[in-house]
């Protein structure tokens, strides 16, 4: 199977900058989609960022001009850079992939999270 490895999160301050990655290992043909998704406490898991393989965006609207989501298909790996950070960006962090196997078995994993915290 696929997993997934995030970093990058960790403590700053309102109007910082944070850069988040994601790696993937395993067997991975192709991979379609990559996004960043957080979960705030008590609240549900919200879609942040979306790639596409052929490049493609698509950002929630609060982070719009703020976020930026890149990969990297050589590495397997993608990246959230987060300027302008806000304390209502503190959240746990989760990294999503979806694509094939070469195997051709298809793949939807999930990173461990990172902690991403912004004080006033």
């Amino acid at each position: 199977q696929v997993q997934l490895v995030e970093s990058g999160g960790g403590l700053v301050q309102a109007g910082g900058s944070l850069r988040l990655s994601c790696t993937a290992s395993g067997s991975i043909w192709r991979i379609n989609t990559m996004g960043w998704y957080r979960q705030a406490p008590g609240k549900q898991r919200e879609l942040v960022a979306l790639i596409t393989r052929v490049g493609n965006t698509n950002y929630a609207d609060s982070v719009k001009g703020r976020f930026t989501i890149s990969k990297d298909n050589a590495k397997n790996t993608g990246y959230l850079q987060m300027n302008s950070l806000k304390p209502d960006d503190t959240a746990v962090y989760f990294c999503n992939m979806k694509g094939a196997l070469y195997s051709t078995t298809d793949f939807d994993s999930w990173g461990q999270g990172t902690q991403v915290t912004v004080s006033s």
